[in-house]
């Protein structure tokens, strides 16, 4: 029998030996990155002998695999059953507040440029930015490192001309449509509007890395006494992550 066409048409892209890529496109957005998380879930739960691990990526899904076990042929034919109705149904994932201090140059080195960038006082800037439910599109770059979209086009701005040889963890930045949040001190070339408390990567976790594709994450504007609280609730280990979760 003829295999049916299928519904969604991906490119399978060989990445070295022990990886497949599955590409669904060759842009960011939310259809192309339901498709992804939805193929994802299902490679998760075939249990295909020889795969190891499957990572979402804007527009892709990487399927990691052993070649003894599994060709990339075979892995491939595997795969094609899986996508073949597959839908491009928004997945619930946990939705997040975050409490962010926007406040002064040393959290906010770059928020006064941006508003001068987009048209808008820095006060705007902080009230448009707060008011979007982002999508965490990747994790990626560091460990914990969410890609998060989608920023309206006043403040897609480029990345800056020049990068910083350091960033500190926790600030947070825009560029190129997208929000992210910088784990561990790095070096970045976003532009930094603010700061966040919130403990993105620790070993200690039983899930170390606290952001997932697919949750949502809403920044909330807080004062630099709130973040200074939850700094020293971090260093005293009274931080309770929970209270950051929204519960439907």
């Amino acid at each position: 029998m003829p295999r049916k066409e299928l519904a969604v048409a991906p490119r399978f892209l060989p990445s070295g030996d022990t990886s497949l890529v599955v590409e669904f496109g060759d842009r960011m957005d939310r259809h192309l990155s339901a498709l992804v998380l939805n193929l994802c879930r299902r490679v998760e739960a075939a249990g295909i002998a020889g795969v190891s691990e499957a990572v979402p990526t804007f527009r892709s899904l990487m399927v990691h695999y052993d070649p003894l076990v599994v060709r990339a042929r075979d892995l491939q034919a595997l795969l094609v059953p899986l996508i073949d109705d597959l839908q491009a149904e928004a997945l619930v994932g946990q939705r997040w507040y975050f409490p962010t201090c926007y406040e002064g140059d040393d959290f906010a080195p770059d928020l006064a440029d941006v508003a001068a960038a987009a048209g808008l006082d820095p006060a705007e800037v902080v009230a448009t930015h707060a008011a979007i439910e982002h999508l965490v599109y990747m994790i990626g770059f560091l460990p914990g490192q969410a890609y998060m979209g989608d920023l309206p086009k006043t403040l897609a701005l480029p990345r800056r001309t020049s990068p910083r040889i350091k960033v500190s963890a926790g600030s947070v930045a825009i560029a190129i449509g997208q929000t992210t949040i910088y784990p561990f001190d790095s070096p970045g070339g976003w532009h930094i509007i603010g700061r966040s408390a919130v403990p993105l990567f620790d070993t200690r976790r039983e899930k170390a890395a606290l952001l997932t594709p697919g949750d949502t994450v809403q920044f909330v504007s807080v004062s630099r006494e709130v973040f200074e609280d939850m700094q020293a609730a971090r260093a005293d280990g009274t931080f309770d992550i929970d209270t950051l979760k929204v519960f439907e």
